[in-house]
């Protein structure tokens, strides 16, 4: 399938996903909040944003911390691709839809640039835009579950202390073996987090409305070793190595596991909502921001 078919089938399957999807009618009064992470936005700027939104009629709420953020109508986050992360997980717990302006680096996740503020203001209410829905992952490690975006990462340690082994690791898919892995790691990636980590590790692209995850090996030892997609439907279990391996999920330390513990990944049942201009607007990110 050609990069012009492939467009034509994500954003047919968006515009499925928004007919299925309930939304607010005609002059609603939404409530929206808008999340800035103070280390790249400056209040001022979510508080002019939050004033454009009360002199059209709706009431804004400005939040500083991700974990003060409550139930909102929509959310508009001022940050990064890290602080899109942080707010996704924490706005799918109320199954909150949400969008980004970009006040970081990168800013792949992110809607707007942050000197589109008008454009943002338009579609944070507009009561009839595009939605995507993109799956996430749940983590079971010894029974304690976690939610990864992009993907969890399963690596060697790497201290003084430590010999510089690649480390072997079994995984299962739906209890059928799936491999023995020799390598510096694994990573378990959703659509969504196919253009991060996955992808420097020679992971495949997939469109977030995909509904398929990816295994990828981290510098295997084996040329044969490559990454698998499967059914976002299937779990999987790992077999871990003696000593310990070190847990990412989103970038962001989880613990460690090893031998003995019980690590199991599935679909989690929520997910994260993203607001878009269009389903076009995700290939445009992809041709300029990661080409």
């Amino acid at each position: 399938m050609d990069l012009r078919n492939l467009r034509g089938a994500f954003a047919e399957n968006c515009r499925k996903t928004l007919a299925t999807r309930p939304v607010l009618s005609y002059n609603t009064l939404m409530k929206i909040g808008i999340y800035y992470n103070p280390k790249q936005a400056e209040r001022a700027a979510a508080e002019q944003f939050a004033q454009k939104i009360a002199a059209r009629g709706h009431e804004a709420q400005i939040f500083s911390c991700v974990d003060e953020v409550s139930r909102v109508d929509r959310l508009v986050v001022f940050g990064g691709d890290g602080t899109m992360l942080r707010a996704a997980k924490r706005a799918s717990e109320t199954d909150t839809p949400l969008f980004g302006v970009n006040f970081g680096t990168l800013g792949f996740l992110t809607e707007f640039e942050r000197d589109e503020r008008d454009a943002a203001l338009a579609l944070a209410l507009d009561e009839h835009c595009p939605r995507i829905q993109r799956a996430m992952l749940e983590v079971q490690l010894n029974g304690n579950k976690a939610y990864c975006l992009n993907e969890l990462a399963l690596l060697r340690a790497v201290s003084p202390e430590s010999d510089n082994h690649v480390v072997k690791i079994s995984v299962t898919i739906d209890g059928s073996s799936a491999g023995e892995f020799v390598a510096d790691g694994l990573i378990v990636t959703t659509p969504t987090g196919s253009t991060a980590y996955s992808l420097s590790a020679g992971g495949s692209i997939m469109t977030p409305d995909c509904e398929t995850f990816q295994l990828t090996p981290v510098c295997a030892f084996s040329m044969r070793s490559r990454p698998i997609a499967y059914p976002n439907r299937s779990e999987l279990a790992f077999s871990l190595p003696r000593g310990s391996l070190v847990l990412y999920r989103d970038g962001v330390f989880m613990g460690k596991a090893g031998e003995g513990d019980l690590l199991t990944v599935r679909k989690a049942e929520r997910c994260a909502v993203f607001l878009t201009r269009g389903p076009g607007e995700y290939f445009r990110r992809l041709t300029e921001k990661i080409n």
